[in-house]
Order: structure tokens, then C-alpha cells, then sequence
């Protein structure tokens, strides 16, 4: 065995590097980088044994070196045997986290000869560093996780509490929870009258048309842990054979929670991510669970919010009932008695025509005011007690609070033009499918801490035509830009633009 002291150095630097970094893909990455480097090894892989836990797959430093030729095999009579490929001399490692087995630190490729016990001893020591490192990276990932999903959920009983619709309100939980999830999907689903369950809400990327509306039948296996309130979770909705929906081959992982409060059960949300995504881990579910028990609590108490302002409502109208029926009785009471006047006196007292023309009037404009108070307050109460339609400024702002609740701050947003009169649909819905993009790949950029949104309906097309323009920029990366429909900005951070006739 070679003395390790020459190499000390290299092993406190490597020591140091991998605990550089809390964010777990990138501890990992460190890890693999400084075995390779301290080792001199051409090829470095962590091998997880169980990679379902974090979402990770195998990490690598570079492709695996090819194997010396084997010699050529000398001329025979003898039909030829195939050559045997001699096997890469490899150094496997395990890392230990918590007393468990993370994974094998794999090398091979060694530039000057075969790997040596001090390449084993080094790499033991690395190994010994990464599981502590590995550990904290786990802790801090899952912190920052349970944070963000808390803030969600917080952000979603405020926003139920101010006065949603109840559409509006469940669009608000797929919203929220298919960005923090990072889904491809957020699907309401609401028990049917005959067993089954219906698609009612869906917040996609995409159009989510073909979504909404769609039908698990009675005497679909999956339907009874729905119905009973219980969670699913599923590894590929396309191959699961509890899976029977028409839109089930275009998504993967999944998961299926109950929105159920007090013995109630609400319905479901389903998180679907695309086809090969990555599975949802242990915390992910865990975290997805208490956000939808937490979104059933709020939606129950936003229902009895709005019960309530619907009672205030109903007895307002009683009261405007009873001031109705006083104001027509005491007018029309009044008019009759000036009739009744009217008619003695000129029957009685010789009034000229003048005169009784000028109470008559007064009577006639007395009835008409009373038909115009009848006419009001009748109006007034046949109004259904609805919440006011949802205006485009405010869908785009809610689009960028519930970006806030994954980026950890709140994105900036300006008006330019008369967005409500200009705008119409279908422009409006793909503005917001495209604005709805880029917050997510925003969110998905490291190191953004400012989004700024701006609707432009001022600014006219390259061919002159009037036109709406979209400009969503963050300060996360060193992006060139990027352009829907139109140019683009450069500079530091990422600009996506995208613009559209009017």
C-alpha cells in the first residue's frame, strides 16, 4: 500500500468540494466529479439503489471508456470462437447515509494502471464525507420542499377566502398544486350521479379541452379508493390497468388525492406528470397530501362564506320586500286620496278645468314614480346572487401569485393599453397558456430572484397590424431570449416573448 499523505491535499480538497453545494443534484455531481479527479479514473458513476426516493436517476461524469481490443485470434482449422472481451477493471465504493446504503461509487477507466489500495482508501475517506454530505443536502431539499408546498397552501385558502367563485376556486387548487408539483397536469375530479367520477377543472400547459369533461365509468378499479377517500398513487398512468380514460397513454407518474374535510368527500386531485417523467417521491406525496386536506378545509369554508354572504343577500331582499311594500302602499294610498280630492272638488266647489288638469297631472306623475320605484326593486331581485365574472387583468395576475408560491417571491406585474376592451377571446386564453409557460420554465431556472410580466396592447406587429405583446423576463441564468410569435430581447437572465393580432 502507497503512503496517501503526498495526496492529502487533493483528498481535504475533494473533502471540502462535495459539501459545497445544499442542493442534492448538484452534491451528487460533486461527489462523482472528485472520486474521478482523485482517482485519475476516466469514468465515475453513483449508482442509487433506490432512486424512486429523491427522483434522481444514476449520475455519471462521462461515457464509460471502451475496453483494450482483444489480441487477434492466431489461424485455426477449428471454426472460430468469439473473442471474450476482457472485463473493466473497476473500483466500487458504497456510500452510507443514515446507516443505509445510498449507492456504489463506481470508477474504472484509471489513465496509469489498475486502481491501488490508496485509490481505495481515498475514495473510502470521499465516500465517508459524501453520506454526511448527502444527508444534509436530503434535509435541506426537503425543508425547502415542505416550505414551498406550506406557502401554497396558504396562498390558496387567502385566495378561496376572498371571494371566489366555485369554479374559480377549484381551478385555483389545480392551479397551484400542478405548479407545486411541477405536474403536467392539475385535474379536479367530482363524484357523477350514477358512481362514477367526472374531469370538472383542468390546469394544463396546453389546452386543456379535451380534459375537461372526461369520465371514469362506474366499475373502474380505481374508482373505489376514490370514492372511499383514500389517495393513489401510480407509477405510469398509461400502462396501469386501473387506468380506463381516454387521455390516460399521455401521462406517467400520478397522483390521486382526496379533497375530503369533516366526513365530506369534495373529490379528487390528480397530479399527472408527461410519460417518463420522474416518479413522485415519498416527501412529494406526503407534502401533495396535507396540501389537498388543507385545500378541502378551505373550499368547505369558503362554501359556508359564501352561504353566508348568500343569506345576507336573501335578507337584504327582505328588507327591500318590506320597503317596497311600505313605499308602493303609502304612495299609491296618497294617490288615491288625491284622486278622490280631485274629484270632489271638481264635482263640488266650481274649480276651473286648469286647476283640476294640474292635480291630475300631479297624480299621474305620482303613479308613474311609484311604477319606476316597482320596477327598480323588482329588477334588484331577480339579480342571482353571483360573484362578479373574473376579469382578464385578473386572471394574469393570479397566474403570477401562483408562480410566487414556487419562486418564493412575488413577480412583478404592468398594464399597457386597455387590456379589458382590446383583448378578447380566443387571444386572451393563449396569452395566458403562454404566459403560464414561461413562469414555469422561470421557476425552473436557478438563481431567478425577479419575474417581471408585461401585457402590451399598444404595441403594433412587425406588419403593422395591431397586436398584443407579451414580454416575461427573469433575472435566473444567462438566457439569450426567446420568441413566440415575434422578437425577443437580449441581455442578462431570460426574456420569452410572444405576441398575437388583435
Amino acid at each position: 500500500m502507497h503512503d496517501p499523505v503526498p495526496r492529502l491535499p487533493s483528498l481535504l480538497e475533494a473533502v471540502l468540494s462535495v459539501g459545497t453545494d445544499l442542493e442534492l443534484r448538484a452534491t451528487l455531481q460533486h461527489i462523482v466529479d472528485a472520486a474521478a479527479e482523485l482517482t485519475e479514473a476516466r469514468y465515475a458513476a453513483l449508482d442509487m439503489t433506490d432512486p424512486g426516493r429523491d427522483g434522481l436517476t444514476g449520475i455519471r461524469t462521462a461515457e464509460r471508456p471502451e475496453p483494450p481490443e482483444p489480441p487477434e485470434p492466431p489461424e485455426s482449422t477449428e471454426s472460430p470462437k468469439p473473442p471474450e472481451l476482457p472485463e473493466l477493471p473497476e473500483l466500487v465504493v458504497p456510500i452510507h447515509v443514515d446507516d443505509e446504503v445510498f449507492g456504489d461509487l463506481r470508477l474504472a477507466g484509471k489513465r496509469e494502471g489498475p486502481f491501488t489500495d490508496e485509490d481505495e482508501q481515498l475514495v473510502r475517506v470521499l465516500a465517508t464525507q459524501a453520506g454526511i454530505a448527502i444527508g444534509n443536502a436530503r434535509l435541506y431539499e426537503t425543508a425547502r420542499q415542505r416550505e414551498r408546498w406550506i406557502e401554497g397552501a396558504a396562498a390558496v385558502t387567502t385566495a378561496l377566502l376572498s371571494g371566489e367563485s366555485a369554479a374559480d376556486a377549484l381551478m385555483t387548487v389545480a392551479e397551484r398544486a400542478r405548479r407545486l408539483a411541477e405536474a403536467s397536469a392539475g385535474v379536479i375530479l367530482q363524484p357523477t350521479e350514477d358512481g362514477g367520477m367526472e374531469i370538472v377543472t383542468a390546469s394544463t400547459l396546453d389546452d386543456p379541452g379535451d380534459i375537461v369533461g372526461v369520465v371514469i365509468e362506474p366499475g373502474s378499479p380505481v374508482l373505489e379508493q376514490l370514492l372511499g377517500g383514500e389517495p393513489v398513487f401510480i407509477d405510469d398512468t398509461a400502462t396501469d390497468p386501473r387506468m380506463t380514460t381516454p387521455v390516460r397513454h399521455r401521462f406517467g407518474p400520478s397522483m390521486m388525492l382526496p379533497l375530503q374535510a369533516g366526513g365530506r368527500l369534495l373529490g379528487t386531485l390528480a397530479l399527472p406528470r408527461r410519460r417518463g417523467g420522474r416518479p413522485y417521491t415519498a416527501v412529494e406525496r406526503l407534502l401533495a397530501t396535507q396540501f389537498a386536506s388543507q385545500a378541502a378545509l378551505a373550499l368547505v369554508h369558503a362554501e359556508a362564506q359564501h352561504s353566508r354572504e348568500r343569506l345576507a343577500v336573501y335578507e337584504d331582499r327582505d328588507r327591500i320586500a318590506r320597503d317596497l311594500h311600505d313605499l308602493v302602499v303609502q304612495r299609491l294610498f296618497a294617490t288615491g286620496m288625491m284622486l278622490e280630492s280631485t274629484q270632489r272638488r271638481s264635482a263640488g266647489t266650481g274649480d276651473t278645468d286648469k286647476d283640476v288638469h294640474a292635480m291630475l297631472g300631479r297624480a299621474v306623475d305620482e303613479l308613474q314614480s311609484t311604477v319606476q320605484e316597482v320596477r327598480t326593486a323588482i329588477f334588484a331581485l331577480q339579480q342571482p346572487p353571483a360573484d362578479a365574472p373574473t376579469t382578464f387583468r385578473g386572471k394574469v395576475l393570479r397566474e403570477a401569485a401562483g408562480a410566487g408560491a414556487v419562486l418564493g417571491f412575488q413577480p412583478s406585474t404592468r398594464f399597457i393599453g386597455a387590456v379589458e376592451n382590446r383583448l378578447a377571446e380566443p387571444v386572451a386564453g393563449r396569452l395566458l397558456t403562454a404566459l403560464r409557460r414561461a413562469l414555469t420554465a422561470a421557476s425552473r431556472r436557478a438563481g431567478a430572484s425577479r419575474v417581471e410580466i408585461t401585457v402590451d396592447v399598444t404595441a403594433p406587429l412587425p406588419d403593422g397590424r395591431p397586436g398584443v405583446r407579451l414580454t416575461v423576463f427573469d433575472d435566473g441564468g444567462a438566457g439569450n431570449g426567446h420568441t413566440e410569435g415575434g422578437g425577443a430581447e437580449g441581455g442578462a437572465g431570460t426574456t420569452v416573448t410572444w405576441q398575437s393580432p388583435l
